[in-house]
């Protein structure tokens, strides 16, 4: 076995642990959902949790599958158009790594968790209340 034989043997156990962090995290997360709706929980909460760990399975699976591909394109067949592949995947997959982070979390991954995106005060024309300062008790 040489070298780039060796090199797509570990690219592929790689990409075989990203599809096994999504399956398992979604059989896990799934299992949990409807245990937990079985024992009574509200199905509100109860779905908003399944959502944030089904996301967060994906989002450790598509880890895995990035570092497969770039194991895999850059230790094997370095050319131009592989790169080129690869660099497309890689934003593709990026992309979706910040569309569920922004789903789970409410804010992108730059953003400082101080200020999460739903708390954030809309603005209003004219200095106007919104609506949270007008439902607000006068101190």
């Amino acid at each position: 076995m040489n070298f780039g034989d060796s090199v797509e043997s570990v690219g592929k156990v790689i990409d075989g642990a990203g599809v096994a962090a999504v399956v398992i995290g979604g059989l896990i997360a799934t299992a949990i959902f409807v245990t937990q709706l079985f024992r009574g929980g509200s199905l509100d909460p109860t779905y908003r949790t399944y959502r944030r760990s089904l996301g967060r399975a994906i989002l450790l699976g598509l880890e895995f599958l990035v570092a497969g591909d770039i194991i895999r394109t850059v230790a094997v067949s370095p050319t131009f158009t592989s790169t080129g592949i690869l660099a497309v995947i890689v934003v593709i997959r990026t992309f979706l790594s910040f569309s569920l982070e922004l789903e789970l979390t409410g804010r992108w991954p730059w953003q400082s968790k101080e200020q999460p995106a739903d708390v954030a005060q809309p603005a209003t024309a004219a200095g106007a209340p919104s609506l949270r300062q007008r439902a607000e008790p006068a101190s």
